[in-house]
């Protein structure tokens, strides 16, 4: 066991692309995650003026109301002509369009645009005077220190980064090795079938426990991540995470002998995860049934807990349920993995 633990370290390692890659990825997704959202790019709502022919434009001397030029997140695109700005607005480049003349506010929408009918009402609202509001609505501001999206979002990365690796670096390179005739010959040592098992789960845990280590250290560096909570703590359930999503990996290594086949496999399941596991945006709102299949992710409880430990401040204690699930499943994964593994076939 220690003797294929060792080769496999090895063998990962010196595929310098493999492993400069896993570590580099990440770090350019959170870096460019950080220079967007840092910006003024990060504009929310695209709204379109037309005739500008001012190169810039002045904003100031548009005849638009005058809290549309004064709101943060809307971005004001001008255009030339009013069948360039149609176009733009047709294929969603834009979300609202406005004629820039006329005592009359005329625009334009999407029917099929969401943002476009937020934006509507923010319009017809920018023209009603501001004493209206006064004694109609109570404004409060949040107290306390808010969660940055870059510090949201690095768990996320580093979870996604985590599930790939696993399916990938398990999964389709036991089913290449047992394409190849690799298994054929370890069939013949006296290495069990549990003992592979093992050595690879504790290898790709490490290396994995390890490249996500040194990608934290690097980003944090750039952009200062705020941690709520303990490190150690995180660092169990980075563990248990680990350890279930590596599981997960033997699944799809315990049979099969076609590459192509098990890399759709692997998209099946990552794709899916990714999007539902909340690795770039919350699901709060989504219908019932999606939240559903969401909670049988194992990357879900993952990010759950550790982003509770990160951005709130949880301890192990109130992410034991989560903690709890991801033990399970990884006892499930790893049953079904060694039950069905097939040296040859």
């Amino acid at each position: 066991m220690w003797a294929l633990f060792v080769a496999r370290n090895f063998e990962f390692i010196r595929d310098r692309a493999g492993f400069g890659w896993n570590i580099l990825f990440p770090f350019l997704i959170v870096a460019g995650f950080g220079v967007i959202f840092s910006s003024d790019s990060s504009s929310e709502f695209k709204l379109g003026v037309f005739p500008v022919k001012q190169d810039p434009i002045v904003v100031n001397e548009l005849k638009i109301p005058e809290k549309l030029k004064t709101y943060d997140h809307i971005k004001i695109v001008p255009f030339e002509t009013h069948d360039e700005a149609m176009d733009k607005l047709l294929h969603h480049k834009i979300d609202i369009l406005l004629e820039n003349k006329g005592p009359k506010l005329r625009y334009w929408i999407s029917d099929s645009s969401p943002k476009g009918y937020v934006l509507e009402k923010v319009v017809k609202e920018s023209i009603i005077p501001e004493e209206m509001f006064v004694s109609r609505v109570i404004k409060q501001q949040i107290k306390g220190e808010q969660v940055r999206y870059i510090d949201w979002l690095f768990p996320g990365i580093l979870g996604m980064n985590i599930m790939f690796s696993s399916l990938f670096g398990v999964g389709y390179v036991i089913v290449r090795y047992r394409r190849s005739g690799v298994l054929k010959r370890l069939k013949a040592t006296p290495v069990t079938a549990f003992e592979y098992l093992t050595a690879q789960l504790v290898s790709r845990v490490v290396i994995l426990l390890a490249t996500s280590f040194l990608v934290w250290f690097g980003c944090d560096l750039f952009f200062s991540f705020q941690m709520q909570g303990s490190y150690f703590d995180a660092f169990v359930i980075f563990l248990a995470g680990t350890i279930c999503l590596v599981s997960l990996g033997l699944i799809i290594a315990c049979r099969g002998t076609n590459e192509e086949l098990t890399n759709g496999a692997i998209n099946f399941i990552c794709w899916p995860m990714m999007f539902l596991s909340e690795v770039w945006f919350s699901i709060e709102g989504a219908s019932p049934w999606v939240k559903s299949i969401a909670k049988a992710l194992p990357l879900t409880h993952f990010l759950s807990a550790i982003r509770k430990i990160i951005n709130d401040g949880a301890t192990l204690s109130e992410v034991s349920s989560e903690m709890t699930i991801l033990l399970v499943m990884s006892l499930v994964f790893l049953s079904i993995g060694s039950l069905l593994f097939s040296w040859t076939r």
